[in-house]
């Protein structure tokens, strides 16, 4: 039995109550936080990208997202990753994670010191399609570093509960890290928390969660897809992991933040994480003794290609800590 999720107004909004919020439920939703506005520009020039490539049927205006289900695919399908770089390179796409009202919003959570991490993920979810479900997780298993980090999620588009919203198990960010170390997953009936809630998020609306927070995806069981923004943040004082600012894979998927700027009409958002005291963990230091002593060669390989990145990127980056 999935219960409403327990919400504040964006008028409501401060500090001790975002924390205490936080705190207590491993999550808070806030209503009517974004500009709405450029959540509709953002998604028209993702949903024409999903037009043109045929993902949405003829018709239709692209912004309705009427899905060609004959063209389903996930994040592990090559047809979805080619696609997946055009919508990750958009400019307004890295701009929204720096909108004002969304740094004003996060940095009440986390203080001054706020680090979105670049890496943003956009979720673009076809109907009906039980294999690209994402069962119950919690976001630290993947981004490591401290566990003190967050996730915001927000969809582009009115989200009832037929186009799949996330639920989360309200409480569960207090039993640590219970994901399966292999799969990564969750069992929902192993999971330990309170209840779980869920309910319709509008558009404008934004749901932040703790990285040890239990979540999982909805059925989208509409004939329109899902989309959806993941933002990542923290308090830059805390550590991070390095992996989270390259891309691991190297050059054979493509992937490159100079790839990703090509189109860029402004330089102001390029590589705005060099110009903050960042601390890894695992160091410098660590990650050349990793690519030399991991257990597999792949992940020696993996170590080796996030150290020379890194080291391309931040050459003069000192892991000294940060005063509180």
């Amino acid at each position: 039995m999935v219960k409403p999720f327990r919400e504040i107004h964006v008028s409501e909004l401060e500090s001790q109550s975002l924390q205490e919020a936080m705190d207590a439920q491993g999550y808070v939703l806030i209503r009517d936080a974004l500009p709405v506005e450029e959540l509709t520009r953002l998604l028209g020039e993702m949903t024409e990208v999903l037009y043109a490539e045929g993902w949405l049927l003829p018709g239709h205006s692209p912004l309705k997202r009427v899905a060609d289900v004959s063209k389903t695919c996930g994040e592990s399908d090559e047809e979805f990753k080619s696609i997946y770089k055009q919508i990750f390179s958009m400019e307004r796409f890295h701009a929204l994670a720096q909108h004002g009202r969304m740094r004003e919003v996060l940095s009440l959570l986390v203080g001054p010191r706020l680090l979105v991490q670049p890496k943003l993920v956009a979720r673009l979810i076809f109907p009906n399609c039980e294999r690209l479900l994402i069962d119950a997780h919690q976001d630290h298993q993947s981004m490591a570093g401290d566990p003190e980090s967050f996730t915001a999620w927000f969809p582009l588009h009115d989200c009832p509960e037929e186009l799949g919203p996330l639920q989360v198990m309200e409480g569960s960010h207090r039993y640590g890290l219970q994901s399966d170390p292999v799969t990564g997953y969750v069992a929902r009936e192993t999971a330990r928390g309170e209840d779980w809630v869920g309910g319709a998020i509008h558009a404008g609306d934004l749901l932040i969660f703790h990285s040890l927070t239990v979540h999982a995806s909805s059925p989208n069981v509409s004939e329109q897809m899902r989309v959806s923004m993941d933002f990542r943040f923290q308090d830059y004082a805390r550590v991070l992991n390095p992996a989270l600012l390259v891309f691991p894979g190297g050059n054979a998927n493509g992937r490159s933040w100079e790839a990703t700027y090509a189109g860029w009409q402004s330089d102001e958002l390029k590589y705005y994480w060099k110009r903050l005291p960042l601390r890894f963990s695992p160091s410098k230091a660590e990650l050349a003794v990793l690519a030399e002593t991991a257990d597999r060669p792949e992940m020696r390989a993996r170590y080796a290609r996030i150290l020379t990145q890194i080291e391309e990127q931040m050459p003069d980056q000192i892991p000294d800590p940060i005063p509180n």
